[in-house]
C-alpha cells in the first residue's frame, strides 16, 4: 500500500479510506442491484461497467485536483458559482425527469444524466469560504457583509429546493452553521432562518390554495413521506420502502446474510443509493455497520484535522463544509434506513451507485487533499 501510495501526496490515512470505499462500491454496486435490473433490465454487469467508470473518473479527478494549489479553487470559485446557477437554471427549465423530480441534466451524444446540484453544493461551499474572508470585517454591517454572503446561499438553496427539498435543507444548515463558525452574529442567522420558515410556510399556503401554478411539484411527495412516517401502522402500503429497509437491517444480524444474499434488496427500489445502508447491514451485519460508522467519523475527523492545521481561513472554512457535508449525508441515509428520518434522495457518499454524487464527492476530496499537499510541503521546506 505505502508503495502505491507514494504516488498521492496528502494525507494518507484519507487515502487509504477513500480507495477502500471505492473499490467496496463495486463490490456492493453489483450485489445490489437486482432491483434496478428488474425495472430496467439488463445484467448487474452493465451497472456494475457503469458504476466503474464513474469511479475511475472520479478517482482521476481527484488525483488532478490534488496535485493544484489552494489558491486556485478560491480563485476560480467565483465562477464555479456562476455556472453553477445557470446549471440550475437549465436544469430548471429542461431537465430531465426521473421518479418525478426534475434534477438531472442529460449529457449529450453518451446518454449519461448529471445531477446539477451536487456540482452546486462543493461551488456554493467553496465560494460561500471565499466570501467569509473577504467580507471577515464588515460581519455586522447588513449591506455590506451579511447579505453579499447571505444571497449565495438563497438563491443556490432556492434553486435546488423546488425538486430536492432534503438536498436544499441540508445544505442551508450547512451554510448557516459555516456563518456562525466565521463570526457571523448568531441574532442575524437566527432572523434569516425564522424569515426562511415562514417564506417556506407562504410559499407552501400558496401552492396549496392554488396547486395549478406548480410553484412545488412534489410538495405532495414531500408532505405524504412525512405523513406516512408519523403513522407507520396505519400506513404499511405507503412505507413499504421504509419498513422493507428496517426489516432488512433486523435480517442483518450481526454478521450479516453475506454477499449477494441479501433478500429485501430485491424489493427496494433504491437499494443500491437512498437505502443503501439497510442493504449493507443486511448482507454484512451489525459490526461491519458499526465499522462503517466509525470510517466516516475517522474521515471527518482527517478532514477537520487538516482546515483547523491551514494557516489560510479560507482552507479551514472549504475542509469544514466538506466534512460536514459528507458525514450529514452519510448519517440521513443511516437514519432513513433505520426509520428515524422520512425517506429522502440522500446517499452513501463514495459508496452508492450515482455518477454526479460518486465524481463530486472525489472532488471534495482532492480538494482536501490538496490543502494537505500544501502543508506537507510547507513543513518540508521549513525543515
Amino acid at each position: 500500500m505505502n508503495e502505491y501510495l507514494k504516488y498521492l501526496k496528502g494525507d494518507k490515512v484519507i487515502w487509504i479510506i477513500t480507495l477502500l470505499m471505492l473499490a467496496f462500491s463495486l463490490v456492493s454496486v453489483y450485489s445490489f442491484v437486482p432491483i434496478l435490473v428488474k425495472i430496467e433490465g439488463g445484467t448487474p454487469f452493465k451497472y456494475l461497467f457503469k458504476h466503474f467508470i464513474y469511479v475511475l473518473i472520479g478517482l482521476g479527478l481527484m488525483i488532478w485536483l490534488h496535485r493544484k494549489d489552494p489558491k486556485y479553487f478560491s480563485m476560480l470559485s467565483k465562477v464555479a458559482f456562476y455556472f453553477a446557477i445557470a446549471l440550475l437554471l437549465f436544469t430548471f427549465f429542461f431537465g430531465t425527469r426521473v421518479n418525478g423530480a426534475g434534477r438531472w441534466v442529460k449529457i449529450p451524444f453518451i446518454g449519461l444524466t448529471f445531477q446539477s446540484s451536487d456540482f452546486a453544493k462543493l461551488a456554493l461551499l467553496v465560494y460561500l469560504s471565499r466570501l467569509m474572508v473577504k467580507k471577515s470585517q464588515v460581519m455586522n454591517d447588513w449591506k455590506k457583509g451579511f447579505w453579499p454572503i447571505m444571497l449565495p446561499i438563497i438563491i443556490i438553496c432556492g434553486l435546488i429546493v423546488k425538486d430536492n427539498f432534503s438536498t436544499a435543507a441540508i445544505l442551508f444548515m450547512i451554510s448557516l452553521f459555516m456563518l456562525f463558525l466565521g463570526k457571523v452574529p448568531f441574532g442575524k442567522i437566527a432572523i434569516v432562518l425564522g424569515s426562511g420558515i415562514i417564506f417556506l410556510s407562504v410559499i407552501v399556503s400558496i401552492h396549496k390554495a392554488v396547486p395549478e401554478l406548480g410553484i412545488l411539484p412534489r410538495y405532495e411527495t414531500w408532505e405524504n413521506r412525512i405523513l406516512n412516517k408519523m403513522d407507520d401502522e396505519k400506513n404499511v402500503a405507503a412505507n413499504a420502502q421504509a419498513l422493507n429497509a428496517q426489516l432488512a437491517i433486523y435480517n442483518g444480524g450481526l454478521l450479516g446474510e453475506g454477499v449477494g444474499d441479501g433478500k429485501l434488496k430485491e424489493y427496494l427500489p433504491e437499494a443500491y443509493a437512498d437505502f443503501y445502508y439497510a442493504s449493507f447491514v443486511e448482507e454484512f451485519g451489525l459490526f461491519s455497520a458499526l465499522f462503517l460508522i466509525l470510517t466516516y467519523l475517522i474521515l471527518l475527523f482527517r478532514i477537520i484535522k487538516i482546515g483547523l492545521k491551514s494557516e489560510s481561513l479560507f482552507e479551514t472554512y472549504v475542509c469544514i463544509g466538506i466534512g460536514i457535508l459528507v458525514l450529514t449525508q452519510a448519517t440521513v441515509n443511516m437514519l432513513v434506513c433505520t426509520g428515524v428520518f422520512p425517506v429522502t434522495g440522500q446517499n452513501m457518499p463514495l459508496l452508492a451507485m450515482g455518477g454526479s454524487a460518486l465524481i463530486m464527492t472525489c472532488a471534495s476530496i482532492g480538494i482536501v487533499q490538496s490543502i494537505a499537499c500544501k502543508q506537507i510541503k510547507s513543513q518540508e521546506e521549513l525543515a
